[in-house]
């Protein structure tokens, strides 16, 4: 029987080490579909319950595993639902490659069912590598390169396989003038800037009494690195959010997350320093870096197009993290003042007592904020985090302690809602032998996770240990959308469009398999976190938490102080609850454990 297109490409995925494809059916895929049949499921194919979701489950597979994530899709409308989750795996740098069906190419061009232009639809996303294969010679290289380049420029590529293409017998490329053989060798290497601009960013980073660190996902190889970094110069060192894995939470000179939803010692840290260095990081909110001028500033990157893009940096270093911050530190004096390293460490000893004293606030009828707090010193060494989009992400950001071996994402860049439930799945699939919590809102859980849960209802007996925890926190609004109406517009709740319908999650996960649980009491937050990560299989947590807990910036401004306020005054109905829980939360920062 001779092998067909189809055939061929799930056999150079196999060969390129893909182990399973994050995929739901349709007629553009058949003859995919009827390959797959053929080779006995490899790789394996893991049905989602929707494509943007496929999409999601790669993204997420790609970040905890470290390799390609793969994902696929029908022609037409299941190729548009893959874009939301294609758009965060490019933005937070992340390898996915899309493999979709199209219309047959004698229908091209005559307005067919399901016929999109999928070439100017995924020329944005995919603007790195996208191909169509119109005869079986293009493969195998389509097919390598778009790995290759996914994987070497940490990206989305994109292959478009119409539908009689797929059922063609394969041949491969012969030694003729344009035929263009494959090559299954991926690309490895670490790039180091010159000697000379190693000595010159030692000087600057040398001259310095308030060194600052900012560390984002690009220099999670290089933990031991950026440790000894920071102990040469005294630094304190604060992480992108994407980065928050990158060091340790323990260590006491680690201000934990900055920006918009970080601490206040990171933006203490920024506030103060006289020196900055940024590692591995395209962190967008440049109000929460040094003053222009403040500072005299490095960037280390490996990615040419973000050198050079927050900061006015002085010396900017193109390479590899590991490599090029292993180079510098011979050529950096230890600072023995450490009065900077000790003002850094006091400010993040006080934080944790405010972040105590804010979690046993009292609300109505759960602080989300002691959710998380309780959960952090629960997890197990090897936990895995995901974080959904919303005020989740506030208190996954400021309370979730990282220790040595834990690893955590969310969507960084687009910041979309959705993602927190299906990049568990990927994660689970990625590693089946760790435990697994999403963290997530009910307004994402509404429009993603609920669905999810079928899928990891489904799949749960293939990992081999299926723990994986899902935190919804129910506060019955669009948290965070509320919060920025009345921050940033100076408009009160409008309730039509923040209110959510009920829905009894813990049930619902009960109904699929999974155990679930609703917690509507503080004193139950504990024992159900141990409960849920103590049980051998998928759980579900439903938080009934109060909405009126603020969830403040490091730094407020004035102007959004007096938006807030304004606000409240235009007849938010919500108003005397934010006031009062508003009140306690900011107490904390004066008078640290007092409580509420």
């Amino acid at each position: 029987m001779s092998q067909k297109v189809s055939d061929h490409i799930l056999e150079r995925l196999h060969d390129w080490g893909v182990e399973r494809v994050f995929s739901y059916a349709g007629d553009g895929i058949n003859g995919l579909l009827a390959a797959w049949q053929r080779s006995s499921d490899a790789p394996v194919f893991v049905q989602s319950r929707h494509e943007e979701l496929a999409a999601f489950e790669a993204a997420g597979y790609a970040k905890f595993s470290g390799k390609v994530g793969v994902c696929a899709a029908t022609s037409g409308p299941g190729a548009i639902h893959l874009l939301n989750g294609l758009y965060d795996a490019r933005l937070d740098h992340t390898p996915v490659v899309a493999v979709l069906g199209q219309t047959d190419r004698s229908a091209m061009g005559g307005s067919m069912q399901q016929e999109v232009d999928l070439h100017a639809l995924y020329k944005d996303v995919a603007s790195d590598y996208l191909a169509t294969v119109n005869v079986p010679e293009q493969l195998p290289n389509v097919l390598d390169r778009a790995m290759r380049i996914a994987e070497s420029r940490r990206t989305v590529t994109a292959v478009i396989v119409p539908g009689d293409v797929q059922e063609l017998d394969y041949s491969p490329p012969t030694h003729d003038f344009r035929m263009v053989p494959g090559s299954l060798d991926a690309a490895h290497g670490r790039v180091e800037p010159e000697p000379e601009e190693l000595r010159r960013a030692a000087e600057v980073l040398n001259s310095g009494r308030r060194v600052a660190i900012l560390a984002g996902q690009g220099a999670r190889e290089a933990r031991e690195e950026l440790s000894q970094v920071a102990d040469t110069l005294g630094a304190g060192v604060a992480k992108a959010l994407l980065g928050k894995d990158v060091l340790d939470d323990e260590l006491p000179y680690v201000t934990g997350a900055a920006g918009l939803l970080g601490t206040r010692p990171s933006y203490e840290l920024m506030r103060d320093c006289d020196t900055f260095l940024m590692v591995g990081s395209s962190f967008p909110y440049s109000q929460f870096l040094p003053e222009y001028g403040q500072a005299r500033a490095v960037q280390i990157d490996a990615d040419p197009t973000m050198i050079g893009l927050r900061y006015p940096f002085e010396v900017n270093l193109l390479g590899d993290a590991k490599a090029t911050l292993r180079s510098l530190l011979p050529l950096l004096r230890r600072n023995t003042d450490r009065s900077w390293r000790e003002t850094v460490e006091s400010n993040v000893r006080r934080w944790h007592e405010v972040l105590e004293g804010r979690a046993h606030v009292e609300a109505d009828p759960v602080n989300p904020e002691r959710v998380f707090w309780e959960l952090s010193p629960l997890l197990p060494d090897d936990a895995i985090l995901t974080s959904d989009s919303g005020s989740a992400a506030n208190w996954y950001a400021r309370y979730i302690s990282m220790r040595p071996g834990m690893r955590g994402s969310l969507s960084g860049t687009l910041a979309t809602m959705g993602p927190g439930v299906p990049y568990a799945t990927g994660a689970k699939f990625a590693h089946p032998d760790r435990p697994v919590v999403a963290l997530v809102g009910d307004g994402a859980m509404q429009m993603n996770g609920i669905n999810e849960l079928i899928t990891i209802a489904h799949y749960a007996r293939e990992w081999s240990d299926p723990r994986l925890v899902v935190g919804v926190l129910n506060n019955g609004d669009l948290n965070q959308v509320t919060w920025e109406l009345r921050a940033m517009s100076g408009s009160p709740q409008f309730l039509p469009s923040q209110r959510l319908p009920n829905l009894p999650y813990a049930e619902f996960a009960t109904s699929l398999g999974p155990s679930g649980t609703r917690v509507d009491s503080p004193d139950q937050v504990r024992d159900a976190w141990q409960r849920a990560l103590d049980t051998p299989g998928p759980s579900v947590i439903e938080f009934v938490t109060d909405p009126a807990v603020p969830p403040i910036p490091p730094h407020a401004s004035l102007e959004q102080i007096q938006s807030t306020a304004a606000a409240l005054a235009k007849g938010d109905p919500e108003a005397w609850s934010v006031l009062r829980e508003g009140i306690r939360t900011k107490a904390q920062e004066v008078f640290p454990g007092t409580g509420g």
